[in-house]
């Protein structure tokens, strides 16, 4: 699975998960989670469970952070990071 392929299953994920009460609003693939209110510390725990069950990837406890986790397009890198395919990054 490529960085693209990822990408549009945390999008969609996002939509479904955090953003169903919210159908006009958009979110940007480089733009904060955090900051546009899309996820919360709960959130995050929820975003880890899918990463793990959806992408086989084990988020460890010092791999949480805005960097890894902040945006769409750092999580998809993440994820290809934590894969063995480089991501990009």
């Amino acid at each position: 699975m490529g960085l693209e392929n990822v990408l549009a299953r945390l999008r969609a994920y996002v939509q479904e998960s955090f953003l169903y009460m919210r159908p006009g609003f958009a979110v940007g693939d480089d733009e904060s989670l955090f900051d546009k209110g899309v996820i919360d510390s709960m959130g995050i725990v929820e975003l880890i469970g899918f990463l793990e069950s959806e992408f086989s990837v084990a988020v460890r406890d010092d791999d949480v952070s805005e960097q890894n986790l902040g945006s769409l397009t750092s999580i998809a890198r993440y994820v290809m990071v934590r894969r063995g395919n480089g991501g990009g990054v």
